[in-house]
């Protein structure tokens, strides 16, 4: 708590956001849905009671790729569509917002690359009368 308060006073100071990284629980392993909520931060309490903004990355294909069956199983061809599925994808959870919405936005996700950007597929805008 004393470190988080510090963090917040510091920033109020200052007039400028501070971002600090927090590793999750374990419990988040133990769950059937692998999203992370408020209640895995490590140290959580002091963390979720400072912050204005709590969002955590969430990629499910960090999960399904570590439940690869087999090659040339049933089970192989199921996980194989469920891998093309998630694949490149990920999720930001906004999981606390003081002063605004929580949810969660899509991203694309290059894992080669590190790299998140818009999910949106690029369109051509037609020019009218054309």
């Amino acid at each position: 708590t004393e470190i988080t308060t510090g963090l917040k006073a510091l920033a109020k100071e200052l007039a400028v956001p501070i971002i600090a990284l927090s590793q999750l629980s374990r419990q988040v392993e133990q769950r059937e849905d692998k999203r992370p909520q408020l209640s895995d931060l490590r140290e959580s309490g002091s963390i979720e009671q400072d912050a204005d903004v709590v969002m955590f990355v969430y990629r499910e294909e960090y999960y399904v790729e570590r439940l690869k069956p087999s090659e040339g199983t049933a089970e192989f061809q199921t996980w194989f569509e469920k891998m093309k599925s998630v694949e490149g994808k990920a999720e930001v959870i906004i999981g606390k917002q003081r002063h605004g919405p929580v949810g969660s936005v899509e991203l694309s996700f290059e894992s080669h690359l590190t790299r998140f950007s818009n999910l949106a597929r690029d369109y051509q805008v037609t020019p009218y009368g054309r």
